[in-house]
């Protein structure tokens, strides 16, 4: 007997169909084989599909011989997902399953020994692609339920055992589509705000910046100065994710293994990799690719704190995504793109001993040691970074400062203001904040005034600008006049803005 049963197989964000075949025949010594280029987690599905036929009572063609087949046979399958239809095929060739019935359905799942189904990563990947090649029922493990359920033009059945879906498909068991809305009614909620911040009003009107125009930012501070403090709040003052950034993040979360039974991610992604993080941490890779740090910080925010810690030629590979917001890896049958549109935060000490500076601590470093130190930063690198910012340690009587502050809500209002003003200026050309501004559409929407262009003229003189740091400059200055609700950039805007490029030939 011959059954045919439809399955998926993931290449980064993008999965396409497969066709598991399988052919149960008696003549012949009874085997078991799988062909179609099948990874060592397929071929060990033998075992694994086996016994959870067994396990469920229902009988498995033991004395038979088997042939599974996984078309298109030269594209090389990888993961468990596919366990669920080899053994949905092989119930089906054999009359356990009526023939005919799987046909309106793809199968995606992992079959543990005693028959349950097993959750599987990128099943909200492959079922968006799935149905973009015109497939609208999808059976899988009732784990992955919860973050397909986004997805209102499909119909998702969640199952936990084997045998549930063989009593399903031969009309034993009815079950209606799974769907669910209470991803919409979640209230988004952080257990830090920015009104914790004592003093450092210069560093909270740079974050505040940062986040209105989506800029990278660079901190450079003596210890216990709120760096870190700050950028892990930067988060509750960014604008909320709409729904598309939403299921962006979820996909690339889905396919990391990471969204686990969370359903929907609703808050932009903060991710902080300790320094001591490979280049494929930061960028992805592996033997079977899988999204790194700066794919994990999709539509959020990247913290690399104690900068300099981290190995120089981690910190180079970090170029090309700042640039192109997308990470590319390369492998000998195929090229796997993740998208990498992420804020850089970055944070660091100005020395080793980090006090070089500060005026209520010695400094204990050579020169030798403190160019050693800063030198791990390359200017490229620096050039790609929107906002350098000096900060002060905090001093006792700010500590104690009981007045309220600025909380997030308050801040993050100013800041979807500006957003908003910019998603309409931006409306018919693609972006949505100043930070993509590029080319002819930067000089479209950072006009100077006379006087304006004076004072860059004499900046970039004094400080050797480069074209791409000019271009940073315009920006920030468009984000800050975006934040005081002004259409034209003034002289004040572009003053601000240079503070926050002017102080990088005390250290660099």
């Amino acid at each position: 007997m011959y059954s045919k049963v439809k399955s998926a197989v993931l290449m980064g964000l993008i999965g396409s169909v497969i066709e598991v075949e399988c052919d149960v025949s008696i003549p012949g010594k009874p085997a078991f084989n799988i062909v179609g280029l099948p990874d060592a987690a397929i071929r060990e599905s033998k075992e694994r599909v086996s016994r959870a036929v067994i396990n469920s009572n229902l009988i498995f063609p033991n004395d038979k011989r088997i042939t599974i087949n996984l078309a298109p046979a030269n594209t090389k399958k990888e993961g468990s997902h596919t366990d669920l239809a080899i053994a949905i095929a092989i119930l089906e060739a054999d009359g356990i399953i009526i023939e005919g019935k799987t046909e309106p359905f793809l199968f995606l799942g992992e079959l543990s020994l005693e028959g349950k189904l097993n959750p599987v990563d990128g099943v909200l990947p492959m079922v968006i692609s799935m149905r973009d090649e015109g497939y609208n029922n999808f059976i899988i493990p009732s784990e992955n339920a919860k973050e397909c359920s986004i997805l209102n033009d499909v119909n998702i059945f969640p199952f936990e055992r084997l045998i549930d879906i063989v009593k399903f498909l031969n009309g034993d068991l009815h079950l209606s589509p799974f769907k669910s809305t209470e991803f919409l009614n979640e209230d988004i909620h952080y257990d830090v705000d920015f009104s914790e911040i004592k003093s450092q009003e210069t560093l909270k009107r740079a974050f505040e910046i940062a986040a209105a125009g989506n800029h990278n930012i660079l901190i450079i501070g003596p210890p216990g100065a709120g760096k870190t403090m700050t950028a892990r709040r930067l988060p509750t003052i960014l604008p909320d994710l709409t729904i598309e950034e939403a299921i962006e993040v979820t996909k690339i979360y889905s396919v990391a293994g990471l969204t686990a039974k969370k359903g929907l991610i609703r808050t932009r992604p903060f991710r902080s990799p300790h320094h001591s993080s490979s280049s494929v941490a930061i960028v992805g890779g592996g033997r079977i690719p899988k999204p790194g740090e700066v794919s994990l910080a999709h539509n959020g925010v990247l913290f690399l704190d104690e900068l300099p810690e981290f190995n120089r030629n981690t910190l180079e590979v970090l170029r090309q995504p700042l640039e192109d917001n997308v990470v590319s890896i390369s492998r000998i049958n195929a090229q796997i793109t993740y998208p990498a549109k992420f804020m850089l935060v970055a944070s660091m000490n100005p020395c080793p001993c980090g006090y070089y500076g500060d005026p209520n601590h010695e400094c204990t470093c050579t020169t030798q040691q403190i160019d050693r130190y800063l030198g791990k930063i390359s200017n490229p690198l620096l050039d790609r970074i929107d906002m350098h910012i000096e900060v002060s340690a905090v001093n006792y009587k700010d500590l104690k400062d009981t007045r309220e502050t600025e909380s997030s809500a308050t801040i993050k209002a100013r800041v979807d203001a500006a957003r908003n003003l910019q998603i309409e200026r931006y409306k018919d050309i693609g972006i949505t904040n100043n930070s993509e501004l590029k080319g002819k559409n930067l000089q479209r929407f950072t006009k100077l005034t006379s006087s304006s262009e004076k004072i860059l003229d004499m900046a970039f003189k004094k400080y050797a600008f480069s074209a791409r740091g000019y271009n940073k400059i315009l920006k920030l200055a468009r984000t800050i006049a975006d934040l005081d609700n002004k259409e034209n950039i003034a002289d004040e805007h572009l003053l601000e803005a240079l503070r926050y490029r002017s102080f990088d030939s005390k250290y660099f």
